[in-house]
């Protein structure tokens, strides 16, 4: 496991998952490790005996609550919301805390086919054997049904909508028809799929009104305030430094917060204070990319400087992440720049560092 860049939450986690099992006396739906209960506090964060369970998901718990009990029932559920919601890693925490395995997945694509969702064949079988069950190749789908786990689709808006209609039949009836074999595949009880979509990025397909109705939709919100934000930041780049080897605390406090509140606040068009209106650019800018500006930034002042994140290895990171159409973004952050960040207090030194990469 300590080769492994980011290993499955299964893995990563299983102590946490190993504590709250032995001390879970709540009732369990048939398949699941963990209660209903247990599962949110895999989540959120609690105590399990004497073990600390670290959270995972900073936000509401009605909205966990909501998601978990959606799982219980015969419905499916849909992870809403823009890029960096964390929906693909709720996601995965829930199949893992549920099943023990969050691996039974489908990327969603352009090129996602019928059979991806469904099964495909093994062709050397299937010509010299004809059609039979050991030439079936079982999608991550089919494996939950057959095994009564949680499957997961990412991007389920990003498959075509044609391919999408395949996911009907089988979660409205939780069978699986085989017209090759003459046979079907009917789920056994813990079953059910969890898929993730945005409606915020280009190339997009709408879901069916038939297939929108097979799922209770959670929607996934950005964090409310910059502290929660902050918090969400430093744990992942926490977990990311330590696969990594980075070293600890690489990344200060005061450039985390600089970093987030200028997300923050071309996100929401305004200044954290309200007085200022702003301009927004095209980028999603969520809490996800602020992570990856922050990390790029450890890795260059790890590499390339003293181990302490600076201004200059912030700013590095920040005009990629923010410019994405050359033209109107480009006016949009040179003018923060002009009319913010040169003006803040403390700010002067970041200020200098982006005009000095040509941001100004």
């Amino acid at each position: 496991m300590s080769d492994i860049i980011r290993p499955h939450a299964e893995t990563a986690y299983a102590h946490e998952l190993a504590a709250l099992a032995a001390a879970d006396d709540r009732p369990r739906p048939a398949n699941w490790r963990l209660s209903p209960w247990a599962v949110v506090t895999y989540l959120l964060g609690g105590k399990a005996g004497d073990t600390d369970i670290e959270p995972k998901y900073y936000g509401q718990r009605r909205i966990i609550e909501i998601a978990v009990a959606t799982l219980t029932t015969d419905r499916a559920l849909l992870l809403l919301g823009v890029p960096g919601t964390a929906k693909t890693w709720v996601s995965e925490h829930l199949a893992a805390a549920i099943s023990g395995d969050s691996t039974l997945l489908v990327q969603g694509t352009a090129g996602t086919h019928e059979e991806t969702l469904r099964y495909g064949w093994n062709y050397a079988r299937l010509l010299s054997e004809g059609p039979s069950e050991k030439a079936l190749v079982p999608s991550p789908i089919l494996t939950a049904m057959q095994h009564g786990k949680i499957a997961r689709v990412e991007e389920l808006t990003r498959i075509p909508a044609d391919v999408q209609d395949a996911l009907i039949t089988l979660l409205s009836e939780k069978t699986l028809p085989v017209p090759e074999l003459g046979s079907e595949v009917q789920a056994i009880q813990g079953f059910n799929l969890i898929a993730t979509a945005n409606d915020r990025d280009k190339g997009i397909n709408e879901l069916s009104s038939a297939l929108r109705r097979r799922f209770n939709t959670v929607v996934l919100p950005l964090p409310n305030t910059l502290d929660e934000e902050v918090t969400i930041v430093q744990n992942r780049l926490n977990a990311l430094g330590k696969a990594l080897e980075l070293p600890p605390n690489a990344a200060p406090l005061q450039e985390i917060q600089r970093l987030v509140t200028i997300f923050r606040e071309l996100r929401s068009g305004k200044t954290e204070d309200g007085r200022d209106k702003l301009k927004s650019p095209s980028a999603t800018l969520s809490t996800a990319e602020a992570i990856s500006v922050i990390h790029q930034g450890q890795s260059l002042a790890v590499h390339f400087g003293d181990g302490d994140l600076r201004a200059h290895d912030l700013a590095a990171g920040l005009t990629g992440a923010i410019v994405k159409d050359p033209g109107s973004d480009a006016v949009i952050w040179r003018e923060y720049l002009e009319t913010v960040v040169k003006k803040r207090e403390g700010w002067q030194d970041l200020y200098r560092a982006c005009r000095d990469l040509g941001s100004v």
